[in-house]
């Protein structure tokens, strides 16, 4: 690293140490799980919606949507559009029900409606899911700061690694969310800086970049085509349509922050705006990502050998074009994305390891021994996190389509199983079970057929369509599957409480005398 770098490396190091401050600071607090997992319900509307944008904003969002911008058009946008419109049914339905209904864990409200097997499953899925993800994160933001700074790529994982798990582990969900508020200021104003320079470097000023990308269709949102073998518009507002349906009503990083509100109006106005808040940053990276295809279009300046990836152009034109200092501040926006996105991971794999599965084994414990039992989950869960990392460093393909395709594929069919517990008064135990291993054979199915590639040929019944259908699929085949079987068999005694489907719930919601134990 060149000594004009070492200005970029304090700019890092002291964000990187506001962090471990920010842990310090909150560590005196969280003397209870209810300090530790919910913040005592006490996290303004404001600050959850930037803790929610910091949230779903990842390093993924900083590498991979530039990089599909630069290599294809603005198509890996849509899936964005449709939490858009889950957000309609999000602020006026789920979060004053889960309100109502769960403590802590999500999946407390799948135990309620069809058993402890399918509470267990739906823990596992989630678990299994963000581990995934975690791994891939930090896999990515250490494969930029590494080609920045020369640092080496695996002490990088590892040191990202442990700053996060310091102050999660100490600051419980409450340092987390402060947290997430400072890194979404710092991502904003790396994501301006980045803008600024794409605009003003390139020949001809800000209008010669976009006209040219615009007249180069590099603003496209895809293809019309009805097939679902390619990335069209169809496949991916399915995706998107069933993937946000996914998170906002089974994923525990974001039914924990309608938990965290003093009350439902604060977690609804803090839900839409970090919703709104995502979307505008997915949209100015994509952005950046067509204005750095313009840059070099318009330059003639040629990549070198080692620039292989699309994935790789937004970091080389970081590193030869923005000032020393200013590289600094984007490299702190990078790991303010990614660190923002683990410690919400790791605290809600706490809570489900917790709350689903070392409650139902030690019911005896104590407060204390749960907290204690959640800190250790958490830097158990860090490590492995790091550790799934270092093994991507050895995978290739695209940082946005590996993404897509790990969701998809691991994401176990809980929007699915939402929705027959949630839309159906017939739903039971017995139909969600069986629903369950429908979509797991759907979902392997898929992934070991699919592509040129496969694990298993089948012939003529391999896999047909896009990687993205495997999760729509799945969810899908839960929700027939599950409400087939419910059909023609019988419902337990006593399993079914009507509040708990969205026709009891509506109902209870209109007689006040049902709603007085209901937390507002």
């Amino acid at each position: 690293m060149s000594g004009s770098r070492w200005i970029d490396l304090m700019v890092v190091v002291a964000y990187m140490a506001g962090m471990t401050y920010l842990g310090l600071r909150f560590a005196r607090r969280q003397t209870s799980t209810e300090h530790y997992f919910v913040a005592k319900r006490s996290i303004p509307a404001w600050a959850l919606g930037m803790s929610l944008f910091a949230t779903i904003i990842s390093s993924v969002t900083f590498i991979g949507y530039p990089g599909s911008a630069y290599a294809k058009d603005w198509s890996n946008l849509v899936p964005g559009f449709m939490l858009l419109v889950c957000l309609f049914v999000v602020g006026s339905v789920l979060i004053p029900f889960y309100r109502e209904v769960v403590g802590i864990s999500a999946y407390e409200y799948f135990g309620k409606r069809f058993g402890v097997p399918v509470r267990l499953y739906s823990s596992f899925a989630f678990s299994l899911g963000h581990f995934s993800k975690m791994g891939l994160i930090i896999y990515l933001v250490a494969l930029v700061i590494s080609g920045m700074t020369g640092w080496n790529l695996y002490w990088v994982m590892v040191s990202v690694g442990l700053v996060t798990i310091y102050y999660s582990v100490i600051g419980g969900l409450e340092a987390v969310i402060w947290a997430d508020v400072i890194q979404g200021f710092v991502m904003f104003a790396g994501i301006f800086v980045c803008l600024g320079y794409l605009l003003f470097l390139a020949p001809g000023g800000p209008v010669a970049p976009i006209l040219i990308a615009w007249n180069s269709g590099k603003f496209s949102l895809g293809s019309m085509s009805p097939d679902l073998s390619k990335p069209t518009i169809l496949v991916l507002v399915l995706y998107g349509l069933f993937w946000y349906l996914q998170k906002y009503s089974a994923d525990q990083t974001i039914v924990q922050r309608y938990l965290v509100a003093r009350n439902h109006r604060e977690a609804m106005r803090g839900v839409s705006l970090g919703a709104y808040l995502s979307f505008a940053v997915w949209t100015l990276f994509m952005l950046i990502g067509s204005l750095v295809w313009a840059y070099y279009k318009l330059t003639g300046e040629a990549l070198p050998a080692s620039v292989t990836k699309a994935d790789a152009v937004f970091p080389h034109f970081l590193t030869t074009h923005i000032p020393v200092g200013l590289a600094g501040l984007f490299i702190a926006s990078l790991l303010a994305a990614a660190m923002s996105t683990l410690a919400s991971d790791l605290n809600c794999l706490a809570v489900v390891a917790v709350e689903d599965f070392y409650r139902r084994f030690r019911p005896d414990s104590t407060d204390q021994q749960r907290l204690r039992t959640g800190k250790l989950v958490v830097a158990v869960a860090g490590a492995l996190a790091v550790g799934t990392g270092i093994l991507l460093a050895q995978t290739g393909g695209g940082a946005l389509s590996m993404w897509f395709a790990i969701s998809s594929i691991v994401s176990g069919g809980l929007a699915g199983l939402f929705l027959l517990a949630f839309l159906s008064t017939r739903a039971n135990r017995k139909g969600a079970t069986a629903g369950i291993v429908a979509s797991v054979a759907s979902t392997a199915w898929g992934t070991l057929t699919l592509g040129s590639n496969r694990t298993l040929d089948l012939g003529a019944l391999n896999f047909p369509y896009h990687e993205l259908m495997i999760g729509v699929i799945g969810h899908v085949v839960l929700l027939v599957v599950g409400y087939l079987v419910s059909l023609v068999t019988a419902r337990d005694t006593g399993e079914h409480d009507p509040a708990l489907t969205i026709w009891g719930w509506l109902q209870r919601r209109k007689a006040p005398a049902a709603t007085g134990n209901a937390r507002t």
